[in-house]
C-alpha cells in the first residue's frame, strides 16, 4: 500500500516477523485506516441488527429449528414406508401400461415384511426396526411428487424449489427469514453434502452470509471416540496468528470493506455479506471446536446413536453432531447420506443403507425427546424421489418422481399419522398429493414463516422459495 511517497508491503506468510513485530505491524496498519469505517453499518452491528440478527417470524412458530436427514439417490418408498399389499399380490405380473417404463417390466414385491408399529399402527417395513419404535412420532407423507425423474434436477428442486435455475436453498431461505440465535455459530450447517451439489446449500442471489457452512464430506473418520474431536471444518484455527493478532488483521480488512461499502452508497449485499462472514468466522473459533468435540458425551448417548459400531458409527456421529449444533442454536442442520440409488442389487444394497441410518436416526429422535428438544425441532427424512414398483433388471428399481415418501417428526407435526397415498402399486400420488412446493410451504409455515411473504427483490422481481405455487398441508399440523 502507498502513503504519500512511502510504500509498505505486508510480510510474506512464509517469512513472518516475530510475534511482537507482527502485532505492531497489524496495529499500526489498522489504525491508519480506522477513519474509513462506515459509521452507519458499525452502529447497526453494535445494535445487533445485522443480516444474521434473530428476527420475529410472521406468526408463532411450531418449530424453531430443522434437522434434515437427506437420503441422496431416492429411497424406495414401496420397500420402506409405503405399504402396498396389492404390489405383493401382483408380483411377477407385467407392469401396467403408462408406468413410465422404457420396455416390458414386471412388478416386484418388497422382500421385507411391513408391520403395524406403535399405538398408531403405522405400517413400516422391517428395514427400519429402530425407527419403527418411534412410529408415534412420525408424520409419514406418502403422496410426495416432484417434477423430473433425474437426480440432478430432482435433488436441486428438493433443496431449492426449482429444477432449472440457481436459486437460494431451503436452509438459506430459513436463515434469511429468521436469522440466527447464536452469533458464534453459523445459522445453517450442511454435513457431508455431495461434492458437486453446492447449489443445494447455497444462497444464490441472497446475501452470501445466508449460505450453508459445509462440514465434510466423509465425516465417518473425522472424530475420535475419546479425546478432542478432529474437526472437519477447514481453517477454523489460524496457523499464522494468535487471536489478538487476527483481530487486528480483521479490523484492517473490515475497515477496507466498509470504505468500499461507503463508496457504493452504503448498500451492497455482497460487501455486507463479506463483512458478516468474516466476523462470524472469527467468532466461530471460540465455539465450534467445543461443539464438535464429542468426547464429553455419555456411553448411553453414544449407544443410542450406534457410535462404536462399524456399520452405524459414521452416520451416528453425524446425527449426534447435528443434535449438538441444533442444541447450540444452529437454525438449520442438514445431514446427507448417499448410496440410495438402487438400480440393481436392491436386496443387499438397500438393506445395508437402511442399517447404516436406522439406529442413528432413532437415537437422534430419542435423544432430542429426552432433552426436551423434539417438540421444537423438526426432523425430516427423505430423498429427491422414490423408486418404481416394477423391477429394473432382475433386482433393482428405477426412478419414480410421481409418488414417494418423506416423513417428518417433532416440530409441530402430528405424530403417528399417514398423510396422502399413492395408487395400489405405488406409482403415483393419488390422494392429497404434495408437490415439493407444497412441502416447502408447509416447512416454512411450521417455522412461523408465510411462504408468500418471505420474498427477496432481485432483477426487478420478488422471488420466493415456492415461486408462485405452494399450499400448506394444514392437516398434518399438531
Amino acid at each position: 500500500m502507498t502513503d504519500g511517497s512511502r510504500t509498505t508491503h505486508a510480510p510474506c506468510p512464509g517469512h513472518l516477523p516475530p510475534a511482537a513485530s507482527r502485532r505492531g505491524f497489524l496495529r499500526s496498519t489498522a489504525n491508519g485506516f480506522g477513519g474509513l469505517a462506515f459509521a452507519a453499518l458499525a452502529a447497526r452491528e453494535a445494535a445487533g441488527s445485522g443480516p444474521l440478527a434473530a428476527r420475529e417470524p410472521h406468526f408463532a412458530p411450531r418449530a424453531r429449528r430443522v434437522i434434515f436427514l437427506c437420503m441422496q439417490g431416492g429411497p424406495s418408498h414401496v420397500d420402506t414406508f409405503d405399504h402396498k399389499p396389492r404390489l405383493a399380490a401382483d408380483a411377477g405380473r407385467d407392469a401396467p401400461a403408462g408406468a413410465g417404463r422404457p420396455g416390458r417390466a414386471t412388478l416386484l414385491a418388497p422382500r421385507w415384511r411391513f408391520r403395524p408399529r406403535g399405538r398408531s399402527g403405522l405400517m413400516i417395513s422391517d428395514l427400519f426396526p429402530e425407527v419403527a419404535r418411534r412410529a408415534d412420532d412420525l408424520c409419514v407423507i406418502n403422496s410426495m411428487a416432484t417434477d423430473l425423474p433425474a437426480h440432478p434436477q430432482a435433488f436441486t428442486q428438493l433443496h431449492t424449489g426449482t429444477t432449472q435455475f440457481v436459486r437460494p436453498s431451503l436452509g438459506a431461505w430459513t436463515l434469511y427469514g429468521l436469522g440466527t440465535v447464536n452469533e458464534n455459530l453459523p445459522g445453517f450447517i450442511t454435513i457431508n453434502p455431495p461434492v458437486a451439489a453446492s447449489r443445494t446449500y447455497g444462497s444464490a442471489f441472497l446475501p452470501a452470509i445466508y449460505q450453508g457452512t459445509r462440514l465434510g464430506g466423509g465425516l465417518g473418520g473425522a472424530f475420535r471416540r475419546r479425546g478432542p474431536a478432529v474437526t472437519a471444518l477447514a481453517d477454523v484455527q489460524s496457523p499464522l496468528f494468535d487471536r489478538a493478532e487476527q483481530r487486528l488483521q480483521l479490523d484492517l480488512v473490515q475497515d477496507l470493506n466498509r470504505s468500499r461499502l461507503e463508496l457504493d452508497g452504503g448498500s451492497s449485499p455482497e460487501i455486507e455479506g463479506a463483512i458478516e462472514a468474516a466476523e462470524l468466522a472469527f467468532r466461530m473459533q471460540a465455539e465450534v471446536p467445543d461443539v464438535m468435540d464429542l468426547s464429553g458425551e455419555s456411553n448411553h448417548t453414544e449407544k443410542l446413536y450406534g457410535i462404536g459400531d462399524g456399520v452405524t458409527d459414521a452416520f451416528g456421529r453425524q446425527c449426534l453432531l447435528a443434535r449438538r449444533f441444533a442444541e447450540a442454536g444452529v437454525r438449520f442442520v442438514q445431514v446427507t447420506h448417499g448410496t440410495w440409488d438402487h438400480h440393481f442389487n436392491l436386496g443387499p444394497a438397500l438393506e445395508n443403507a437402511c442399517t447404516q441410518v436406522d439406529r442413528p436416526i432413532a437415537g437422534l429422535l430419542e435423544d432430542l425427546d429426552e432433552r426436551g428438544l423434539l417438540d421444537e425441532t423438526l426432523v425430516i427424512w427423505g430423498g429427491e424421489f422414490g423408486r418404481t414398483p416394477h423391477s429394473q433388471g432382475t433386482d433393482g428399481r428405477d426412478h419414480n418422481n410421481r409418488g414417494f415418501t418423506i416423513w417428518m417428526a417433532g416440530g409441530g407435526v402430528k405424530g403417528g399419522m399417514r398423510h396422502g397415498a399413492t395408487d395400489d402399486h405405488g406409482y403415483a400420488a393419488v390422494e392429497k398429493r404434495m408437490h415439493i412446493h407444497d412441502w416447502h410451504a408447509t416447512l416454512l409455515h411450521l417455522l412461523g414463516l408465510d411462504h408468500e411473504r418471505l420474498t427477496f427483490r432481485y432483477a426487478g422481481r420478488d422471488f420466493r422459495l415456492t415461486d408462485v405455487h405452494g399450499e400448506v398441508a394444514r392437516e398434518i399440523l399438531a
